[in-house]
């Protein structure tokens, strides 16, 4: 039986798009075409609202609970949050500042934006996700080296980023297709590294570094004896709070904490890993629901009970033995803790697919442009919450309920076909924006421009000798 918890919990705003599409003029500037794009006023309302109803009630009560009870905890921020808290509410960022400082609290990295860069270009999501910790550190001062991607996606190919991004660990989801027989609770690592049958000779020089920013550079900086660690979430247990706590239609509603700590104590294992969305606390659930008393009484609950809380890290450090890390084949396709678990619940309509290849589509006309700022805009329309938001297209079902739940009530004056043409011509707009941009064609502005020029120079020279010439006919 388990005798170790980890509670880990995720942060996370998105940055909404302006509906009905705003027409962004020929040759509009970065900064412009940014204004047309985004909904920075609806962005702001949001985020203030969830503020006052979860972040800052859940955030004083995890740090009441951390210094008082010795509850330990894992918290991860996407830079979406970040930036908006730095720049609406100071003193919130201020808070979690104060949270992430405490000796029990580990800091989990997220992939930046939220985003799905790892569909469109692994490279730089490798890169990003360097980035990204670097710019927790500074704003945090501590470093995550324990990391989640974008709502826990994970498959082989986004391990081996992971791993050659440098990262100790990472949480997934505990999906009964992508485990099998094998138990959530658990420490596992996909990389089998077991001798090849024939030497590949490669040298050390081989993995001589290209450019200060590549993969290579970050992988020989980052040399570990193992790949990633895996925490997988367990799913039954994590789900019971952060969906069903206050369904009173629930056959165990009203769940009490001293109920949940029995359930996590018989439950089989080494550990057990619990993973909510911050916004479970205030938000999904309400506070007239009991759920902060719920989480008030949680630690003292489960020490009674004989379980420990603990952090990502401590247990990889306790379970990274060889007999106590199990080989977990992963999946090509991505696991994810959305919906059914499989990124049907981000694909699994035509109006998602197409949103996916306008992503791509601007994604690889900023890469053309070479510009840092439009690439910047490219991986914000990547984020997946534009997928999220549309996943009720065509369906029902309790799945559909929910991301109708996250799309703001502004766009459903709209219609519901007019959301989806409407967002999709976000994308258009901002690809034809970025056209202007393209080198070939500044540079061939550039030479008609000088050749304009020349030609006013030349005109001007002549012009003294013709009007001479004019008073004398």
């Amino acid at each position: 039986m388990v005798a170790e918890l980890t509670i880990y919990t995720v942060v996370h705003q998105p940055r909404r798009l302006k509906l009905p599409a705003q027409p962004i003029p020929r040759g509009a500037t970065i900064a412009d075409i940014n204004r047309c794009v985004f909904d920075e006023r609806m962005n702001e309302h949001y985020f203030k609202k969830v503020a006052q109803d979860s972040y800052y009630p859940t955030a004083r009560l995890f740090l009441e609970l951390v210094r008082q009870e010795g509850m330990h905890l894992a918290i991860g921020f996407s830079l979406a949050f970040v930036r908006q808290a730095a720049q609406w509410d100071p003193e919130l960022l201020d808070l979690f500042r104060e949270l992430v400082a405490e000796e029990n609290v580990e800091l989990i990295g997220v992939e930046p934006y939220h985003s799905f860069l790892f569909l469109l270009d692994l490279p730089m999501f490798v890169l990003r996700m360097q980035q990204m910790a670097d710019e927790l550190e500074q704003v945090f001062g501590k470093r995550p080296t324990v990391t989640d991607t974008t709502e826990m996606c994970m498959s082989k190919l986004i391990y081996n980023a992971l791993d050659t991004a440098g990262f100790r660990g990472a949480v997934m989801d505990g999906r009964p297709w992508v485990l099998e027989w094998r138990e959530s609770t658990h420490m596992y690592r996909y990389s089998d590294e077991a001798p090849l049958p024939q030497p590949l000779g490669i040298s050390r020089s081989q993995f001589s570094v290209r450019s200060k920013g590549s993969p290579r550079k970050l992988l020989m900086a980052s040399e570990r004896a193992s790949g990633p660690y895996l925490l997988t979430r367990h799913l039954d247990l994590s789900d019971d709070v952060g969906y069903r706590f206050s369904n009173r239609g629930w056959s165990n509603f009203p769940l009490y904490a001293d109920t949940y700590a029995d359930w996590i104590a018989r439950t089989p294992g080494d550990f057990l890993l619990l993973g909510w969305d911050f916004e479970t606390f205030g938000e999904h659930h309400r506070r007239d629901s009991g759920i902060f008393d719920f989480l008030r009484a949680l630690p003292s609950r489960l020490a009674y009970q004989g379980v420990a809380t603990t952090t990502p890290s401590a247990l990889i450090e306790r379970y990274n033995s060889p007999g106590s890390v199990h080989h977990l084949p992963l999946p090509t396709f991505p696991t994810t803790w959305a919906g059914s678990g499989n990124m049907d619940f981000f694909l699994g309509n035509s109006a998602q697919q197409t949103i996916l290849q306008l992503m791509g589509q601007v994604y690889g006309m900023a890469k053309l442009t070479e510009d840092p700022d439009l690439l910047d805009l490219a991986m914000w329309l990547a984020q997946s919450d534009n997928l999220h938001l549309i996943q009720w297209f065509g369906k029902s079902g309790s799945e559909t309920e929910v991301s109708a739940y996250f799309t703001p009530e502004k766009w459903w004056q709209l219609g519901a076909n007019t959301i989806i043409t409407e967002q999709q011509q976000v994308y258009l707009n901002v690809l034809d924006a970025m056209e202007p941009y393209l080198p070939a064609r500044i540079i061939r502005r550039a030479k008609q421009q000088g050749s304009i020029k020349a030609n006013r120079r030349k005109r001007a020279q002549e012009e003294p000798a013709l009007n001479y010439m004019a008073r004398y006919k």
